[in-house]
């Protein structure tokens, strides 16, 4: 079985991630088993796959936030796709979840990730990481612990350092 890192633990994955086919036709749903759907199933199904309880909903780099808005406090899993080191989309995509849409379930970046960017990724309210198969899991969890302190706010630590050095 696949794993990931969740809140800081390496876990087995037992989400299935749904893609569209190559026609652009959505994936047929699983009868039972966690599946993660990409945005445009969910918003077209949302119906049927919200009667589930157990459909999460995966964003392509290029998916809006504000296409969820709302239905995602109802959500408990939100994957958001890295496709590549570069592109850093993902990071505001996660931020506006979390801090403008209220989502606070599992938000799992998958994708180009790996141990450099997963404090990054922490600072901007994901608390799960599928890593790129070709590095080692155990050696990116250590990637949480690169940095002791941060200057700026962000979502895992809402006050900037000057603040916390004048309240402390």
């Amino acid at each position: 079985m696949p794993k990931l890192i969740l809140d800081r633990q390496i876990v087995d994955d037992s989400a299935t991630l749904l893609r569209n086919s190559d026609d652009g036709a959505f994936a047929a749903v699983p009868v039972s088993g966690t599946v993660i759907v990409p945005l445009a199933q969910y918003l077209a199904q949302k119906t049927e796959l919200s009667a589930r309880g157990d459909v999460g909903v995966w964003f392509a780099a290029s998916d809006e936030p504000e296409s969820l808005g709302a239905d995602a406090a109802s959500l408990s899993l939100i994957a958001v796709e890295f496709p590549a080191f570069t592109d850093g989309r993902g990071f505001s995509t996660g931020r506006l979840l979390r801090e403008r849409y209220g989502f606070k379930g599992e938000l799992r970046a998958f994708g180009d990730v790996f141990k450099d960017t997963l404090n990054y990724l922490t600072r901007c309210g994901f608390n799960a990481f599928v890593i790129r198969d070709d590095k080692d899991i155990a050696e990116a969890l250590k990637g949480l612990d690169d940095f002791t302190e941060s200057y700026q706010s962000s979502v895992a630590q809402p006050m900037p350092l000057f603040r916390r050095r004048q309240t402390g």
